[in-house]
């Protein structure tokens, strides 16, 4: 699992990148915001994540045939498909039916049919 601290402000359930902020650890629980209100973020904001490559997002919250959604959908400079899956916390990756890694394979399955 590969972790990416990014400081960020958040103002009246906005959030907006903070290059001032000393990073301090906090649920978005805590902060009263949903797994989409990041969703959103991370999807203005997606150079955050990869900076040295290039990489366009071409879904949000696509339907697959199980019914289940990828959050995000990108594509990178080569071609090749990228599955973004957001968790709001720890304890949302614990409390799951199956491990998150299993969805991820899934989606990426039914995504390749």
């Amino acid at each position: 699992m590969v972790i990416i601290l990014i400081p960020i402000n958040i103002d009246k359930n906005k959030i907006s990148l903070d290059e001032n902020e000393d990073i301090k650890q906090i649920s978005l629980k805590e902060l009263n915001l949903k797994e989409n209100d990041l969703e959103e973020f991370l999807r203005k904001n997606i150079d955050l994540l990869f900076e040295e490559e290039d990489i366009l997002i071409i879904g949000q919250q696509v339907k697959n045939k199980e019914n289940g959604r990828s959050d995000l959908i990108a594509i990178d400079g080569e071609g090749n498909l990228v599955l973004i899956e957001i968790k709001r916390d720890k304890e949302d990756i614990i409390h799951r039916k199956e491990p998150f890694e299993f969805q991820a394979i899934r989606y990426a399955a039914n995504l390749a049919q």
